[in-house]
């Protein structure tokens, strides 16, 4: 592939001075050569209504659908929420999903990672977005799984990731997805060793 693979990232959660805010970041400076990581806020996403998408998408909803529609692949940046998907990236993913017979996600290869203060990270959160990846068709990375655990000891105060193999594993992630867009492109990638 000689053009730049255009992934989409987005995190699922709205607080300015979140770890996974911060790891999205971290990602972007992290991508494989040949890779260009665009990041997307979820702030202005309203909530899912089917009467207000009788109406017309909002146009955060629309320019949320047309940069996935512009982008190879996604990244998401997972928090955990109660052993679950944080409402707001669900919602998010909803609204990305509608039209159903015309909608901007479905199919789209994605790469889900995380972090969190607690000792199993976000496993749980992930674990339910693959229900979700498979319900949208969407060909996801299934290894290296990178759950970023005691996150409060790994980030410093600026949100910087300043633990190695964590940031080891992001980048095996990030040349795993552009591996997997590659192959869906009818190219050959380099696969990376979980």
């Amino acid at each position: 592939m000689d053009e730049k693979i255009k992934v989409l990232g987005f995190a699922g959660s709205l607080r300015k001075g979140s770890y996974n805010r911060a790891l999205l970041r971290v990602a972007k400076g992290l991508v494989p050569e040949g890779m260009e990581l665009e990041i997307f806020e979820l702030d202005d996403i309203p909530l899912y209504n089917g009467d207000v998408e009788e109406q017309g998408f909002p146009e955060p909803v629309q320019e949320f659908q047309n940069k996935i529609r512009e982008a190879d692949a996604l990244l998401i940046v997972a928090p955990e929420y109660n052993y679950s998907i944080p409402g707001v990236l669900k919602n998010a993913i909803d609204w990305a999903s509608r039209p159903p017979t015309n909608c901007a996600i479905v199919g789209k290869p994605v790469a889900v990672t995380g972090a969190s203060t607690g000792r199993f990270g976000t496993l749980r959160s992930q674990l339910h977005l693959r229900d979700v990846f498979f319900a949208l068709n969407m060909p996801a990375v299934l290894k290296p799984e990178v759950y970023i655990t005691n996150a409060e000891e790994k980030f410093d105060e600026n949100g910087n990731l300043t633990d190695e193999r964590s940031i080891s594993q992001i980048r095996k992630l990030l040349q795993s997805l552009a591996d997997l867009t590659i192959k869906m492109k009818g190219g050959e990638g380099k696969q990376a060793v979980a």
